[in-house]
């Protein structure tokens, strides 16, 4: 039997201050609740004390974001997906967002290790009047401990029912997989990939939604590194999309944080006030 934790946290607006009630069962906990720019925006970062996701475990996360609440949720390190004797790690994340309130997605990294059978799940229910920015920033194996990914099975979905429904499975077993990863239509043999977004319950206007993809752009455009492997687009009038593929997730890691700075900014008219946690 593996570790089964389970944690919800419902925010609501109490003005000017937004505030958090969480309940936690098993390894899975808030280890922060902190409002480093002011009381109406808070700061949450979740633990999972043993450190890793191993076969058998099952992680829950239930959060619910109250009208005119904003909250801030990421972790203190990555997410570890390792290698599994045969049963599926999964995690699970369902995210609701009120009419007029925000959300930020913004984890670390997550980790597949060779030999994981892992299942990672994350939805966002968005009505109308909510925002969110959200990322996912995806690394397979450990190319710095020569530990490639070359074992194993990873699937990941991202759902936002309604606007954008993403499923990808990475079967390492599966010959094709080596195929996708190494050829130049697909990762081009890098093994990071990220995936950002911007979301609305309802359409955007044309300006605002021209000014973040421009922004978007320009971000990429001054990356040395990834400016040939990026790309930002708007599939529906509620959505944009960023896209970037990495050997390290160093690089990235920068270009996700200039984006989510700017797009900050622009829509809400907030300064990024990046979490301590990741200076630490």
């Amino acid at each position: 039997m593996g570790w089964h934790g389970h944690l919800t946290l419902n925010y609501r607006h109490e003005a000017p201050r937004t505030l958090v009630h969480d309940r936690h069962e098993g390894p899975l906990r808030v280890l922060a609740s902190l409002h480093p720019e002011g009381p109406g925006i808070c700061h949450n970062v979740l633990v999972h004390p043993p450190g890793g996701i191993v076969g058998g475990d099952r992680l829950d996360i239930v959060v619910d974001v109250a009208h005119k609440a904003h909250a801030l949720i990421t972790t203190p390190g990555a997410t570890r997906f390792y290698r599994s004797a045969g049963e599926t790690a999964e995690q699970h994340l369902v995210a609701r967002v009120a009419e007029g309130a925000r959300l930020e997605w913004l984890p670390l990294e997550t980790i597949a290790y060779s030999g994981t059978r892992a299942l990672n799940h994350l939805r966002f229910e968005l009505a109308s009047g909510a925002e969110m920015i959200g990322w996912d920033l995806l690394a397979l194996g450990l190319p710095a401990s020569n530990e490639p990914f070359v074992r194993g099975r990873f699937e990941q979905q991202i759902d936002l029912p309604g606007l954008w429904l993403e499923r990808g499975v990475l079967d390492a077993d599966d010959p094709h997989t080596s195929r996708l990863l190494d050829s130049p239509l697909g990762w081009g043999g890098r093994r990071v990939l990220a995936t950002m977004w911007w979301a609305s319950g309802r359409p955007m206007e044309a300006a605002q939604r021209e000014t973040l993809l421009g922004l978007a752009r320009e971000c990429i455009d001054a990356s040395a590194v990834l400016a040939d492997h990026a790309g930002v687009t708007s599939p529906d009038k509620r959505l944009i999309v960023l896209r970037a593929l990495a050997a390290r997730t160093e690089s990235v890691q920068g270009l996700l944080l200039s984006v989510w700075s700017a797009w900050r900014q622009a829509a809400w008219r907030i300064v990024a006030c990046p979490p301590r946690v990741w200076r630490t």
